[in-house]
């Protein structure tokens, strides 16, 4: 585009308000515990409608142009390409004496399963799923290799589906096997301890045309003997009783029993059964814990003897020893008992247990022998996110990964006898990380809760209000929000931005009571300590309103959109990504229902008055709101992308100024999950230039 004309287009952009397109609205009212909700855009939810997809599309040419045209983006998208432009390396994993690992290299849309005989052989291509789909739209949601090493099941998902289809291809051929699994979804094949068949749950086929919108119920667990069809496959478990149940396990490491994880929606409580093997394929199923009042995780056996991590009387999780033959409480014995630290996980290595806990949100990583004494503590950086710790009871040998907002990430070899780390890869991304620093602050918010928040900008900053600001966050589902390197936050830096990241409440950074601090009838808390982290940021300087963004997706969506109604004055500029916007029929759509459990019930009458006060869809107003890029995908069968339609569609009608308004639609796109480096590079580079024109950023990326 000739510049002259390149910037009349910017300017008539940005003089006046947007020509939206105009959605098909109706008079559609209806009465929810005795108030009249209007849903004017409810026709929106018919997403593959004629009406729908006209509307859809001149959305996406509105956005497109308008994003195509800002004069910074080209620079940003060439920066993204250089930052993504490295190869990243999985964890190794070994399996009959075979070594498996993923990696992505450079700007390659999907990582690549690799496997070699040992060490010192040459390593090979087992799966590429970029040869799956030209656009790289087919991604590899998960593997699991047969303890001899000769199998691997692997799940391919289409254009970001959560639905998956499960395959099997023999190592040594690299040639896949007839079979194959349809509708499967959360969930991942688990091998027996032979290699010759596979333990997975899967749901009922859905209504032709309605893959992407029904709701996902009653779940049931099969086991699939190797050369036999689907339809043979032997149903293990189900309850038709409980048809919000989610269930799925695998074989312990001894193969002596069955486990059944049995879960609730997305409530942390859950139901822990099993079967003994040694009474035979169809021997009883044993309802160890039933009653769903703690998290029951195994981490690992000595024959009847179980460890667990559990919340129960230890909101902290603490880890005991169970006898399966005496499994009250009352007989566990206790080998981690709670602390002020988040025990967030365990492995049972080598006689030993490696574990990791989560303090002020970052890792900290400590060794015990069996009857809980500590061997040694793990030097790490500070702010450091430690994964990994995998492998069988038996090896004392494993890897763990260690990586940082600035640390692109570390492959160390640890040997658990001797509590030694041996450096094996390091990441090489093209920037210096030496040129940035991370601190960690902590504020109050609005009912004086100290709320941590980790600040990663160039060395030097100068407060003085002027520095463009990205603040996201997340606060909901247990979920807790770590240092963990990603290329577009080093991007942003280098744009000279700040990245924040407050820890809110409704995560699970400081265990079970953070998380209820923020969940159901207190959801409000989450917006408040999210505002107060805005509030903090610029009270001392570090930005200013005209320079602060925020940025969340999924119920990090949800909760800009919440925000953005209750203080639009406070911010720059906002992106909504994935959101769950309307918050009286989160619940009708896909796994929607599950989410109950974090929100309340729209069908109840108290959880309904606590939702509709902060629902971001019911209450947008006639004002003037800062300019907002709504993010969304297509094939979205998680947060179904009509949130994010009717969301959109409402916003441009009641935008009282002359800020954009934009829905952006990724086709052949889901829920994040498993999107190419080509689409996360151009969705970046929308993102970043979105905001730059928004905050009055000049960008020089080198």
């Amino acid at each position: 585009m000739h510049r002259l004309s390149l910037l009349l287009l910017m300017s008539s952009l940005h003089a006046s308000p947007l020509n939206y397109p105009a959605a098909v609205r109706s008079d559609l009212k209806e009465t929810l515990h005795g108030v009249e909700i209007a849903d004017p855009y409810r026709g929106l939810e018919e997403i593959d409608s004629a009406e729908t997809r006209q509307w859809v599309e001149a959305e996406a040419k509105l956005a497109g142009d308008y994003l195509g045209a800002l004069p910074q983006r080209a620079a940003i998208l060439e920066g993204l390409k250089k930052l993504m432009n490295y190869d990243r390396i999985g964890l190794p994993h070994v399996e009959g004496g075979r070594i498996f690992r993923a990696r992505k290299t450079g700007l390659q849309n999907q990582g690549v399963l690799y496997w070699k005989e040992s060490e010192t052989a040459a390593e090979r291509v087992l799966l590429d799923p970029n040869k799956l789909a030209a656009d790289g739209t087919a991604a590899l949601s998960g593997w699991h290799v047969s303890r001899d090493g000769k199998r691997v099941a692997y799940g391919i998902s289409l254009a970001g589906s959560d639905w998956n289809e499960c395959r099997f291809r023999d190592v040594a051929s690299g040639e896949d096997l007839p079979d194959v699994l349809k509708w499967v979804k959360f969930s991942q094949p688990s091998w027996n301890h032979e290699g010759s068949a596979v333990y997975y749950s899967r749901y009922a086929a859905p209504k032709e045309g309605q893959e992407l919108k029904e709701k996902n119920l009653n779940q049931k667990m099969y086991v699939h003997q190797m050369g036999e069809a689907q339809e043979q496959d032997r149903l293990l478990y189900e309850r038709p009783d409980q048809p919000e149940w989610g269930l799925g396990g695998g074989e312990t490491d001894d193969g002596r029993y069955l486990l059944i994880h049995v879960s609730k929606g997305t409530a942390p409580e859950n139901g822990l059964f099993y079967r003994d093997l040694t009474a035979g394929a169809e021997g009883p199923i044993v309802e160890l814990f039933k009653d769903f009042d703690a998290e029951y995780s195994l981490v690992g056996n000595d024959g009847p003897i179980w460890y667990l991590i559990t919340t129960k009387d230890a909101p902290n999780r603490k880890l005991v020893a169970v006898d399966l033959a005496h499994p009250s409480p009352k007989d566990w014995r206790t080998i981690l008992p709670e602390q002020p630290g988040l025990l967030s996980q365990v492995a049972y290595l080598g006689g030993r247990f490696v574990v990791t806990r989560l303090v002020d949100a970052h890792d900290e990583v400590t060794v015990h022998e069996k009857d809980g004494k500590v061997v040694q503590k793990l030097e790490l950086p500070g702010f450091g996110n430690v994964s990994g710790f995998g492998g069988k009871q038996e090896d004392t040998t494993t890897h763990y990964f260690l990586t940082g907002f600035t640390t692109p990430g570390e492959i160390y070899h640890f040997d658990v006898t001797t509590c030694k780390s041996t450096l094996e890869e390091e990441t090489k991304v093209a920037f210096d990380p030496r040129a940035y620093e991370t601190e960690q602050v902590f504020y109050k918010s609005k009912d004086g809760t100290r709320i941590p928040m980790f600040l990663c900008h160039k060395k030097g900053l100068e407060r003085n209000g002027l520095n463009p600001t990205l603040l996201t966050a997340y606060g909901g589902f247990n979920i807790s929000l770590t240092p963990a390197f990603s290329p577009s936050t080093i991007a942003w830096m280098e744009m000279g931005g700040v990245f924040t990241q407050p820890n809110l409440r409704g995560g699970g950074e400081y265990g079970q009571a953070w998380h209820e601090g923020g969940r159901r009838l207190e959801k409000q808390r989450v917006f408040e300590d999210f505002i107060a982290a805005a509030e903090w940021l610029i009270a001392e300087k570090i930005t200013s309103t005209p320079k602060l963004a925020i940025y969340g997706g999924s119920n990090g969506g949800l909760l800009v959109g919440a925000c953005l109604n209750q203080r639009p004055e406070l911010f720059g500029a906002a992106v909504p990504a994935v959101g769950v916007h309307d918050m009286l029929r989160f619940h009708k759509f896909t796994i929607g229902w599950a989410w109950e459990d974090e929100f309340g019930s729209p069908n109840d009458p108290v959880a309904f008055a606590n939702i509709l006060k902060y629902s971001p869809l019911h209450n947008i107003r006639k004002i003037a709101y800062p300019p907002t890029l709504i993010l969304t995908g297509d094939h979205d069968d998680r947060v179904f992308p009509a949130h994010s339609f009717k969301y959109a569609a409402t916003l441009q009608q009641a935008q009282a100024g002359p800020a954009p308004i934009l829905l952006r639609v990724d086709l052949k796109a889901g829920h994040g999950a498993g999107k190419p480096t080509s689409k996360q590079i151009d969705e970046t580079a929308d993102k970043y230039a979105f905001l730059a024109e928004a905050l009055g950023m000049k960008v020089e990326i080198k």
